[in-house]
């Protein structure tokens, strides 16, 4: 029997306890991010806060994209730019504006149905089979979304806040087989820093028109760097880190998580409740999400 390197022993235990150490951390950023949007989008409007949550994540990762740029031939930059409106520009405006609306868990519950309306594209661009299990799944996921919708916190209706995420991640579906079918076997985070660039160029007019008048307080600002810099740049290098060790597949587990972590830091720091609605939502939500990808698998 052929003894294991050294070398390779250490790596894998080191990779056993840090994969899932760094899933636990880019959960616990992507949930804070919808804290952000919820304090930074009341006093900067939808449009200009992701304007700026665009344009720090694109400054973050463009050196990779400097590094990588010849691999970048020139027919495939209008599809970058269009990549760009659809999986990053529209649906962040999207989240910033149901931030204003609903509370920061409702964002993130929706933001979980992306994996599903990327397994129901994959069906109509691909012509995948979806089979019983995985329509089964889908099925719940859009009962939870209903449930979300019918739903009202403080005694105000959310269900216009649920329709604006719904629609996010029907973009975020639409998008990821955009990359499946035109950016196979490009760097991903460079591809992550030119389609970042490209939304942020499609937005700066809106936002320049839209740019509030009044003075934003520091915490709306502070909120704001925080969600381009932490939740955008840095969280996209992380989890393409991810994916380039543990594989997409298990990588995209952090999806079961966000909005565990978006709802107690929304708990914690801005006192916003967990309703049942809610509840009940994210467990029909997440629990078709975890059962598409084991039927998927």
């Amino acid at each position: 029997m052929n003894a294991v390197p050294a070398e390779l022993l250490t790596e894998n235990t080191r990779r056993d306890w840090l994969s899932p150490l760094e899933l636990g951390v880019l959960a616990a950023i992507w949930g804070a991010s919808f804290m952000f949007q919820r304090i930074a989008a009341p006093e900067f409007g939808a449009m200009p806060l992701a304007e700026i949550r665009l344009a720090l994540g694109a400054v973050i990762l463009l050196p990779f994209l400097f590094s990588q740029r010849a691999l970048f031939p020139r027919s495939i930059w209008p599809k970058l730019a269009v990549i760009g409106v659809i999986n990053s520009a529209v649906p962040f405006a999207l989240f910033a504006w149901a931030a204003q609306r609903a509370p920061a868990g409702i964002g993130a519950i929706c933001n979980s149905m992306a994996v599903l309306f990327t397994a129901l594209f994959a069906v109509l661009m691909f012509g995948e089979r979806i089979g019983w299990k995985r329509g089964l799944a889908l099925f719940a996921g859009f009962v939870g979304v209903v449930v979300l919708a019918s739903a009202k916190t403080a005694g105000a209706s959310i269900g216009w806040a649920v329709a604006a995420g719904t629609g996010a991640a029907v973009l975020y579906g639409i998008g990821a087989n955009l990359v499946r079918l035109y950016l196979v076997g490009m760097p991903p985070i460079a591809v992550a820093a030119v389609t970042l660039s490209f939304a942020s160029l499609s937005l700066l007019p809106f936002a320049w028109y839209l740019w509030p008048t009044q003075s934003i307080s520091v915490s709306a600002w502070g909120s704001a760097v925080a969600l381009g810099v932490l939740c955008t740049g840095i969280a996209y290098a992380l989890y393409y880190r991810l994916i380039a060790r543990i594989g997409a597949s298990r990588a995209v587990t952090v999806t079961y998580l966000v909005p565990l972590f978006a709802v107690a830091w929304a708990w914690l720091l801005l006192g916003e409740p967990l309703t049942v609605p809610m509840a009940i939502a994210a467990t029909l939500i997440l629990g078709s999400v975890a059962f598409s990808q084991r039927s998927k698998r």
